[in-house]
C-alpha cells in the first residue's frame, strides 16, 4: 500500500533570542541591509512588539516575509504574584512539565530583575530550594531574554497606567528595569553559550542597552567558564562563596570539590583584569551554627586580603526540605561588624518577597528532574549541619 510522503513543516525562527550578529545575518540572507536588522531589534526589545504588523516603518513585503518565517515568542506566564513589599514573581512555563521563576525587586533608586538560566540546577547546594528539584535542561537564549522581555512590557505598561494624571514634578525613573542579575534558578555558567547570547542582547544599545556594571552573573564557582566570560562578555561578577574553608564549602557548595577556594580566588583575580567593576561580590548566606561564627568571619577577612571584594551577607530564607535555620539578626550584625572593623566592605541583604517565596534561595518553579537528585542525596542538608557541629 502506498503511503503518502509527509513533508515536515519548518519550525518558525524565534527572533527573541537572536543577538545583533545573528539577526543581521538572517536579514542579509533575504537581501536586507544591516539597518533593517537594527530596526527589527529595536521593535522587539525596546518597544516590546509581539507582532510584525505593528512594525510600521518596515516594508510591507519584509513584514510579510517575517510573518511567514519567524515568531517573537517568550515563555508563557503560568502565574504571577505580588508581594506586600512590591516584589513581583512570575512563573514561566518552559514546556514538558518544567517552569522557571523570575523576580522583580523595586527600590527607590533602581529596579532589579532576577532571571533564571536553567530548569533546575545540578550544583545541589543544601540551602537552595532549586537544588532540591534536580535538573531537566538548559534554557535557550530566547527563554532567558524572554523573561526580561515580558517583565519590561508588563512593568512599563503598569508605570504608564499609574502615571496617568501625575504631575510633572514627580518624574519616573528612566528605566523600570535598571539592573539584571543572573541569580534565579540554575547555574548560569553551566549554560554558557545561551547565557552569553542573552547577555549580549542585554548590553546591546539597539536592544536593552544596559551597562556592563548593571548586569551581574552569579556563579557557584565554575572556574573555566569564569575565564571564558572574562574574554567573551565581561559583566559584574558575583560568587556564591558561603564558606571560607574548603571542608565546609565542599558540603555547602558541592562544586567546590572540583574547583576549591584557592583555584576560585585565582580565577576571580584574573577576571578583575576585564571586569567593569573593580571588585568581586561574594555572596554569603548566614546559616545558624554552620558558617556564622567569629572564626568563620576571620576566614573571610583572610580572603579579602587576597582579592578586591565586598561581602553580601544574606539572611537564610527557610524552606521545608533544608533542615537549616537562619542566623539570628544579632549574630548577622556582629558578623558584619567584625568584617567591617577589619576594613572589608560588607552589606547585609534585605529580605524581599519572602511572603511569596521570591526571596534569595526560595526559587523553585517546577522541574521534571532527570538527575534523580533526591534519591542520590536525600540527607545532604542534615549531613552538612551535623558534620560541622560535630
Amino acid at each position: 500500500m502506498h503511503r503518502p510522503t509527509v513533508v515536515a513543516t519548518p519550525q518558525p525562527i524565534n527572533l527573541l533570542g537572536m543577538d545583533s550578529a545573528a539577526l543581521t545575518d538572517l536579514v542579509g540572507q533575504w537581501g536586507g541591509k544591516p539597518f533593517r536588522a537594527r530596526q527589527l531589534q529595536r521593535w522587539i526589545h525596546q518597544r516590546g512588539a509581539d507582532s510584525f504588523d505593528s512594525m510600521t516603518d518596515l516594508a510591507r513585503s519584509f513584514r510579510q516575509q517575517l510573518a511567514e518565517n519567524c515568531v517573537i515568542q517568550a515563555p508563557t506566564v503560568s502565574t504571577e504574584h505580588v508581594s506586600a513589599d512590591g516584589t513581583r514573581k512570575w512563573l514561566f512555563d518552559v514546556g514538558r512539565n518544567n517552569a522557571v521563576e523570575t523576580v522583580f525587586i523595586p527600590e527607590d533608586d533602581r529596579g532589579t530583575l532576577c532571571l533564571s538560566s536553567q530548569a533546575g540546577c545540578t550544583v545541589a547546594c543544601p540551602f537552595c530550594s532549586t537544588g532540591y528539584q534536580g535538573f531537566n535542561r538548559n534554557l535557550t537564549s530566547a527563554e532567558i531574554i524572554g523573561q526580561l522581555w515580558h517583565a519590561k512590557r508588563v512593568l512599563e505598561a503598569d508605570r504608564s497606567s499609574a502615571r496617568i494624571g501625575v504631575t510633572g514634578d514627580q518624574p519616573a525613573p528612566d528605566r523600570v528595569i535598571s539592573n539584571v542579575v543572573m541569580m534565579g534558578m540554575g547555574e548560569p555558567l553551566l549554560n554558557y553559550d545561551q547565557l552569553v547570547g542573552a547577555l549580549r542582547l542585554m548590553l546591546d544599545d539597539h536592544a536593552y542597552g544596559l551597562s556592563r556594571r548593571r548586569v551581574t552573573v552569579s556563579t557557584s564557582g565554575v572556574v573555566p567558564m569564569i575565564d571564558r566570560l572574562a574574554r567573551d562578555c565581561p559583566v559584574a561578577l558575583a560568587v556564591s562563596l558561603h564558606a571560607g574553608n574548603d571542608t565546609l564549602r565542599d558540603r555547602l557548595v558541592p562544586l567546590n570539590r572540583k574547583h576549591p577556594i584557592a583555584e576560585l580566588l585565582d580565577a576571580c583575580n584574573r577576571y578583575l583584569e576585564y571586569a567593569p567593576r573593580d571588585f568581586i561580590t561574594f555572596e554569603y548566606i548566614m546559616l545558624d551554627g554552620v558558617n556564622d561564627t567569629d572564626e568563620h568571619a576571620k576566614e573571610l577577612i583572610a580572603i579579602a586580603g587576597r582579592i578586591r571584594c565586598k561581602f553580601n551577607l544574606i539572611p537564610f530564607n527557610p524552606f521545608p526540605q533544608s533542615g537549616l535555620k537562619r542566623s539570628p539578626p544579632v549574630r548577622v550584625r556582629l558578623f558584619a561588624q567584625r568584617l567591617m572593623d577589619a576594613g572589608v566592605i560588607t552589606t547585609v541583604r534585605k529580605t524581599r518577597g519572602d511572603d511569596i517565596a521570591a526571596a534569595c534561595g526560595q526559587l523553585a518553579g517546577e522541574v521534571s528532574d532527570r538527575t534523580r537528585i533526591n534519591e542520590r542525596l536525600p540527607d545532604r542538608a542534615v549531613i552538612a549541619i551535623n558534620q560541622e557541629r560535630g
